[in-house]
């Protein structure tokens, strides 16, 4: 069908040495356009609503479009309905970006006063932005990210213009480097903290001042919630991940790096089903990226996930996800399902997108369940979407030879609403015992919006009527009264105490998170409670008191069988750990699971007296039972996941004596549990054994690339290898301890520089990735203060690397186009 648009060899070396333009840019210079597609024509509203196909029984329909708006990448409603647009107008206006640096972003406030499901009056709330990313409405105005500031705007007059600009946070991304690395996507969540994507701060609305509280990093580009508060996002190239717990309470103890139930890959199929040819990708050019008929294979700029909270599509979408894919020109679908507390995603129907367009220039960046019901999309329409520091030979060929980099001015809101269904955005009443019932609306949004309302309002006198239907709602409605009760700050032990008890097992497990001490007797009697979902929720929270210490170890062998019961446990049992083994070791059936965690947990807290005396409670075991085997293998660091970083040596103030006894005793299981044990500790004196290493102290100099380095990882590197540098199953490997980064410092520097392709091992564990090219982003001293904070960071000891050796390292290979291999690093077989 498409061979007419293929592409002469003859074509393209012409054509390329025009438009080979960034001699930084990533991938080969000489490269072949396979498909010689005409430029496409922008398309009218009109027209583009023709060049969908969208799944049967659901129409396209048009909210806005320019003149009114251009370039809109995120919305959010107040309660009223009125719609939060960012226009992120300065973005890549042509491949150099020009006018990036120009205050032309727009936050505009759009209204649909007739009910026909058209905007049909814009207000501009604030303007003269530089590339703001995200914008969220809150507290009678809206957070506007503005990066590196992250603002709280309001209009107090009532002309809808903002004439309020608080800061709120200054270290909210940075002015210049990459857009899709960087802070976005405020989102309030079910329990009451603004959580972002790209960054590793949390904020609460308290007393009209917002708090900030640091959390992991997560994501990319987009952010949103299921009905249960559990966070989903993406990466470019992973449709959708999700934290079925959350991610703070992890961090509680830092012994044992729990994530059962974080960062999880939700969707393992990346397949992408275009209807139309998308020659447009960034690595086109590798044979594997593009199908034989020119349509994208797999995900590449996956962004602005939704979760639909809706009755309107009807039951089987409740709960679904929709992922835009911009750069094949469609919105996915998948079918989210639950088992023992772990999500899973599915395309109903393979071959087949949920939307898709025959228009190259449809660029969907975010989907939201609206205050209609409705399912939304932001979409930027525009031929670049890539950003210039990662712009590739082959894409800038392909953009220059169709002409993609005009027009700059337009941009369209869609929403997808059932035949024959003509929705109605719901407009909340402003007095709070008015709001209350909307608590129990069968739309997500119309909940999360009174439920903010009411904590925002904190009026204590509508308390017995929000406590009242946390008694009497349906299951969701109890769930969102229970959290605002907590959000408002009034106490409710009476309603949480009931819904310990509530037949709905989702109720139940947000109770036992909002039960506190005083609830202690009631928590013990739900150890027994069949749900998951009630096991992890009473991990966390017994875990964490005192008075419920009993309770999380009558819990322990549920753990035995889900790994998230374990680390919820474990997670409030920083410096308990040793005190649990032995409350543990001196009851029936010990479960071995917990007891090699809280085992491995004892050796990473370091500490010579403890490990001593978990030894010394190891030897006093029955020689080679289940319950010695169970600890030897934890702390001999067996029951590390999978491509975890080898545990460092651990210097002990003496030789434990009963390792001798241990090793006389052992059998053929203990043997080898017992050598790890042993090859991770050491003493003065053992044969065999280096002194402590010496720590050299970095120089000012290299101070200050260590901190300016720190600034960069925590813009461009978190989100994929996390604040801890342990990297992402499926996603990002491990920094810890990776011979990558302990190795030879040119190496890393020309990863950084030139990114890396295909098979690696790290760690002894293999990994099949496409590291970006970082070279075009970061200058000589951002490359080397980045390598320096990673290879001094994490109890790490290597060397600093300079500025100057990179600048060599630059210029050495300032003709090389391509990403390097393995091998070509001699980090896979022979050195080339």
């Amino acid at each position: 069908m498409y061979s007419r648009f293929i592409l002469t060899t003859a074509f393209a070396a012409s054509a390329l040495s025009a438009f080979a333009l960034h001699d930084k840019n990533a991938g080969p210079e000489k490269v072949e356009l396979k498909f010689k597609l005409p430029p496409p024509k922008p398309l009218s509203p009109a027209e583009a609503l023709a060049a969908f196909k969208v799944a049967p029984g659901f129409k396209v329909e048009l909210f806005a479009s320019e003149p009114m708006i251009e370039c809109p990448v995120a919305l959010s409603w107040d309660d009223q309905g009125r719609a939060f647009v960012l226009e992120m107008r300065g973005y890549m206006h042509d491949v150099d970006g020009l006018g990036e640096d120009q205050p032309t972003g727009v936050i505009s406030i759009l209204e649909d006063t007739d009910g026909d499901g058209k905007a049909d009056k814009k207000t501009v709330f604030a303007e003269g932005l530089y590339l703001p990313r995200a914008v969220m409405a809150v507290n009678g105005g809206a957070l506007v990210a503005e990066p590196p500031s992250l603002w709280f705007m309001k209009d107090t007059n009532g002309d809808g213009k903002a004439d309020v600009k608080e800061l709120v946070d200054g270290a909210y991304g940075s002015r210049t480097g990459q857009p899709e690395h960087m802070a976005n996507s405020p989102t309030w969540m079910l329990d009451n903290w603004i959580y972002n994507a790209n960054h590793g701060t949390r904020y609460k609305l308290k007393d009209g001042k917002f708090i900030a509280d640091g959390t992991p990093s997560r994501g990319q580009w987009g952010m949103t919630q299921d009905n249960y508060g559990r966070q989903f996002y993406n990466f470019n190239s992973d449709f959708l991940r999700a934290n079925f717990v959350p991610e703070a309470l992890y961090k509680r103890n830092p012994n044992w790096a729990g994530g059962a139930g974080t960062g999880v890959q939700v969707v393992k199929d990346q397949s992408t089903w275009p209807i139309a040819p998308t020659p447009g990708v960034n690595r086109g050019y590798d044979g594997k990226s593009l199908s034989a008929d020119g349509k994208l294979t797999a995900s590449t700029a996956t962004c602005g996930a939704g979760i639909f909270r809706s009755p309107l599509f009807g039951a089987d979408f409740v709960g679904n996800a929709f992922v835009p894919e911009p750069a094949a020109n469609l919105v996915k679908r998948f079918v989210l399902s639950e088992k023992d507390g772990v999500i899973t995603g599915d395309n109903p129907k393979k071959g087949e997108e949920f939307l898709a367009s025959t228009d190259e220039r449809f660029r969907p960046v975010n989907a939201y369940t609206g205050p209609d019901g409705a399912l939304w999309l932001a979409d930027m329409y525009r031929g670049i979407i890539q950003h210039k520091g990662f712009l590739t030979h082959y894409l800038i060929a392909n953009i220059k030879d169709r002409k993609l980099e005009q027009p700059v001015n337009m941009g369209r809101i869609w929403r997808i609403v059932p035949d024959g269904k003509k929705p109605q955005t719901v407009k909340l009443p402003t007095e709070p015992a008015k709001i209350v019932p909307f608590l129990a609306h069968e739309n997500g949004w119309v909940r999360d919006t009174a439920q903010r309302l009411l904590v925002e309002k904190k009026d204590a006198s509508v308390a017995p009527a929000v406590s009242a239907l946390a008694k009497s709602a349906n299951p969701l409605g109890r769930i969102h009264a229970l959290w605002t009760l907590e959000g408002m700050g009034t106490p409710a032990p009476d309603a949480v105490k009931s819904a310990l008890t509530d037949k709905d097992a989702k109720v139940r497990a947000t109770a036992v998170r909002l039960a506190d001490r005083s609830l202690a007797a009631d928590l013990a009697g739900l150890v027994n409670d069949p749900s998951v979902d009630v096991q992890i929720a009473l991990g966390f929270t017994s875990s964490a008191f005192p008075e419920t210490a009993d309770t999380a170890v009558a819990l322990a062998p549920k753990a035995s069988s889900n790994p998230l019961v374990r680390d919820a446990i474990v997670s409030g049992l920083r410096g308990r750990e040793l005190e649990t083994i032995e409350k543990l070791v001196a009851s029936k059936n010990p479960p071995a699971p917990m007891l090699a965690t809280l085992s491995a947990a004892v050796l990473k807290e370091r500490k010579s007296a403890r490990v001593k005396k978990l030894i010394t409670l190891i030897a006093a075991q029955p020689a080679n039972s289940p319950v010695q085997l169970a600890l030897l293998e934890g702390a001999g660091g067996l029951n590390a996941p999978k491509g975890a970083p080898k545990a460092k040596l651990l210097y002990l103030d003496s030789e434990p004596t009963e390792l001798a006894s241990l090793a006389t005793a052992a059998d053929a299981k203990a043997k080898p549990l017992l050598a790890a044990l042993n090859g991770r500790v050491a003493w003065p004196g053992k044969p065999g054994v280096p002194p402590p290493p010496v720590i050299k102290p970095l120089t000012p100099n290299e101070q200050a690339l260590y901190d300016a380095g720190k600034q960069v990882y925590s813009t461009l590197c978190v989100a994929c290898h996390q604040p801890n540098g342990q990297g992402m199953e499926g996603l990002a490997p491990s920094l810890v301890d990776s011979e990558w980064v302990l190795g030879n410092p040119e190496t890393i520097a020309k990863l950084v520089i030139h990114g890396l392709t295909g098979p690696i091992k790290v760690n002894g564990q293999s990994w099949s990735l496409e590291m970006p090219p970082l070279g075009a982003a970061l200058s000589d001293e951002q490359v080397a203060g980045v390598i320096t904070y990673i290879r001094r960071e994490w109890e790490h000891n290597a060397s600093p690397i300079t500025t100057d050796a990179v600048k060599k390292i630059r210029a050495d290979h300032k003709d090389r186009t391509k990403s390097w291999t393995a091998e070509e690093l001699g980090m896979g077989g022979k050195k080339k």
